[in-house]
């Protein structure tokens, strides 16, 4: 039974991961991205450097700016980052880095946009708390409530079969296995008390949480990739190097599968940062902002965090260490290159930071999925979402790594289609937003 979930999962897996996803998701930030003219890369500095500015107490939302970020940082920042790169490079060699960073810098605007469109068509419940996501930008902007539904479908199966939870928890179980010899069921237990005990209090208990724990952890995992680059330096432009002729040749692929670099790159890149997924959205719209692209260019920011930053200091480590020809795939993979190139104790470096990643990336899906699942039925059934949520940690532990990544691979491009197709039809709407907060900025500037 085992073997044949993972056979066919892996076939629709493929199939869905075609060429066409792969042009529309990249074709989508790129088009964008122009369309913009280029204001994702303009406006960064800008975007971090507000990301830690308070703002007006008075604006309606949840959260703070910092809290949405971390919230979605906490979602995207884990098993992507250090997991899922070393499943790319397994499968389609250190050139699929490139193509992860290649999906990050179109994937920018993507975020912008969906975060922009989250906040402009959120809307409050009867607690007062802000909804917003594809689910409501496709329904209240395009009208077509069928596709914001299938959305929303689609995200809550990611949710909880995919990447925001079983993925996670077999990642964190194959983790603590390898390094400290735990067991995988218990693993996968003690993940579902401890993530129970943080999402019964909703989205401002997650936002505390992630607050706190996101940056301490996305810190410490690149001071220790920062460490590896330093003592292995003469290795680095050799490195970069592989990573870029790998990109266009596939040599470092068995048979030189070109496509296959690309496909993993692309797909590995969207699992990592999400720009295309629409989260970004979800989190953007329950952060306290004064208008939708302020916000929005925050909460682009994760996507230069996520990928450019983290991924490419695991994508480093993997291709100086040279050990994803050895058969070693996943979590262990990373902590062996890790224990490779540190003098020592690299492996529980990567065990301890990919713990709390997975910790927290739990944690943000949690939001992500009860506000899909919310949308679709109600608020009342919310309890009942939170406990299906939590128990499907503990066989997400125990499945087989290719099978779960299938799923999640399955459901992210599942998600994706909808998401994308209301974002271009929508791209108007988002450039219209966008020269509103231009005249506002030179307002601001001129009354400073």
């Amino acid at each position: 039974m085992g073997e044949w979930l993972e056979n066919i999962s892996g076939e629709i897996a493929d199939f869905v991961w075609g060429l066409p996803l792969i042009i529309l998701l990249v074709g989508t930030g790129l088009y964008l991205t122009i369309r913009l003219m280029f204001f994702s890369f303009r406006m960064l500095p800008y975007a971090l450097k507000i990301t830690f500015k308070k703002q007006d107490k008075e604006s309606k939302g949840d959260i703070s700016h910092f809290q949405a970020l971390s919230t979605s940082l906490a979602a995207t920042v884990g098993t992507g980052n250090v997991v899922g790169v070393a499943t790319a490079v397994v499968a389609g060699g250190p050139g699929a880095v490139f193509w992860m960073w290649i999906t990050a810098l179109v994937g920018m605007a993507t975020k912008y946009a969906e975060a922009i469109l989250g906040v402009k068509y959120r809307q409050e419940n009867a607690k007062g708390e802000m909804s917003g996501g594809p689910m409501y930008y496709i329904e209240k902007g395009l009208g077509q409530k069928w596709l914001a539904v299938l959305f929303a479908l689609f995200a809550v199966f990611a949710a909880i079969f995919g990447i925001g939870n079983m993925i996670q928890a077999n990642a964190a179980a194959d983790v603590a296995n390898d390094v400290f010899n735990i067991p995988l069921w218990l693993t996968g237990l003690v993940f579902a008390i401890l993530v129970g005990l943080v999402i019964i209090g909703g989205v401002k208990s997650i936002g505390r949480v992630t607050s706190i724990v996101v940056p301490v952890m996305i810190v410490f995992y690149l001071i220790a990739g920062f460490v590896i680059i330093f003592i292995n330096f003469s290795e680095v432009p050799a490195a970069f190097g592989l990573i870029f002729t790998d990109a266009f040749t596939g040599q470092a692929v068995a048979g030189g599968a070109i496509g296959t670099v690309i496909q993993m790159g692309v797909a590995r890149g969207l699992f990592s940062n999400e720009a295309g997924l629409g989260t970004g959205g979800i989190a953007a719209a329950a952060a306290k902002t004064d208008i939708p692209a302020r916000q929005a260019l925050i909460s682009m920011t994760q996507v230069f965090i996520d990928t450019i930053i983290v991924c490419t200091v695991t994508g480093l480590a993997l291709t100086m260490a040279n050990l994803y020809a050895t058969g070693t795939e996943g979590a262990a993979l990373t902590a062996q290159s890790f224990d490779a190139l540190l003098p020592a104790g690299g492996d529980i470096v990567v065990a301890v930071t990919l713990l709390f990643f997975i910790f927290s990336t739990i944690v943000g899906w949690a939001y992500f999925g009860e506000k899909c699942f919310t949308y679709l039925v109600g608020d009342n059934l919310t309890t009942l979402y939170r406990v299906i949520f939590v128990l499907a940690i503990i066989p997400g532990a125990t499945l087989s790594l290719d099978t779960v990544w299938n799923l999640g691979d399955i459901f992210n491009g599942l998600m994706a289609i909808p998401n994308l197709v209301g974002l271009l039809l929508l791209s108007g709407v988002v450039v219209k937003e966008t020269k509103r907060f231009n005249e506002l900025r030179v307002y601001e500037r001129q009354e400073g």
